[in-house]
């Protein structure tokens, strides 16, 4: 798959993921705040740190775009669906591990 951009993430604390997380998708996703231009179904590489954890390269496709200015002052940035495969397995599983017990909450996400 040729990637169309890479997008560097560090989250540091569960509540920046749980915000981020978008369990919706197909294998999961993450909202990665970027400014930069995406379209839909671009292929992408996230570079994901999760809390000091190893570095994970997850690819993906963009499956929701927040342009710069959007109402309610959210971030800009894209929705990212994990691509199947190992890495991305990885990483859903790492996602769920952290967020266990917070996934039920009714708290506002970055995503719906």
């Amino acid at each position: 798959m040729a990637q169309k951009g890479i997008l560097s993430y560090n989250i540091e604390n569960k509540q920046e993921l749980y915000a981020a997380y978008m369990p919706f998708l197909i294998n999961g996703g993450l909202f990665v705040p970027t400014r930069k231009n995406f379209h839909l179904g671009d292929d992408v590489l996230v570079l994901l740190s999760l809390m000091g954890e190893e570095r994970m390269a997850i690819p993906g496709k963009v499956a929701w775009i927040t342009p710069p200015g959007s109402q309610r002052g959210i971030n800009s940035g894209v929705g990212v669906q994990f691509a199947d495969g190992q890495e991305a397995q990885k990483a859903q599983n790492s996602i769920v591990a952290h967020l266990a017990g917070m996934l039920d909450s009714e708290k506002p996400t970055r995503t719906v």
